[in-house]
């Protein structure tokens, strides 16, 4: 059963320039692998910009929003070995997901040099 869909667009300039601009946010946003993948690209904004539209489209899809204390870092965007995308949840979004009996989190991601989008679908049984 679907709990929750949520989406999120993104300008990828506007991102890099909030990005550079206050100190510290990378780190508060993404995880360590996270910001190591998005590193190694040619691109980095864009990968780092679409993982922030599936933290925000997850926040969407749970209903929560940002209350409760949950942290962007708490979600991380990972890819399988054929570069799938998929939610990896820690901390007080973990704990959410367990209160609400969440047994699946689809994310799919999308990317151009000036835009990203984001889409996460959150399943109950």
């Amino acid at each position: 059963m679907i709990l929750g869909i949520g989406t999120d667009i993104i300008e990828v300039e506007r991102f890099k320039k909030q990005i550079e601009k206050v100190d510290g946010l990378l780190e508060k946003l993404f995880t360590e692998n996270e910001i190591r993948y998005c590193q190694s690209k040619k691109f980095p904004e864009q990968h780092l910009a679409a993982r922030f539209a599936a933290k925000e489209s997850f926040f969407k899809a749970i209903g929560t929003g940002w209350r409760y204390g949950l942290q962007h870092n708490e979600i991380e965007i990972t890819n399988d070995e054929l570069g799938k995308p998929n939610i990896k949840i820690t901390g007080k979004s973990k704990e959410i997901c367990e209160k609400y009996n969440i047994k699946n989190i689809n994310v799919s991601l999308s990317h151009l040099k000036e835009i990203v989008n984001a889409v996460v679908i959150i399943e109950t049984n």
